[in-house]
């Protein structure tokens, strides 16, 4: 029984730490950067602030971040028109 649980013991702490692993990668990746925040309560547009208090952190910024990347098409497009 002895040979059992320490042969079975190691096995667990393995198996559990790569699941851990695998739940600290995906938590890596939805994290959200500090200066993206920052920016977004620096500058917040009516519909971010609603969507803050209603939806929470996750939807302000995905507001945010269309709201950015729409602004720098809109640059690149105004570049490429002013510039021969």
């Amino acid at each position: 029984m002895t040979a059992w649980l320490s042969v079975l013991v190691p096995l667990l702490v393995m198996f559990f730490a790569l699941g851990m692993e695998r739940v600290e990668s995906r938590l890596r990746e939805a994290t959200v950067r500090q200066e993206e925040l920052d920016e977004l309560l620096e500058q917040p547009r009516p519909d971010e602030v609603r969507a803050l208090f209603r939806q929470g952190t996750s939807r302000a910024l995905e507001l945010f971040r269309l709201r950015s990347r729409g602004a720098g098409t809109r640059r690149a497009a105004r570049r490429s028109k002013v510039s021969p």
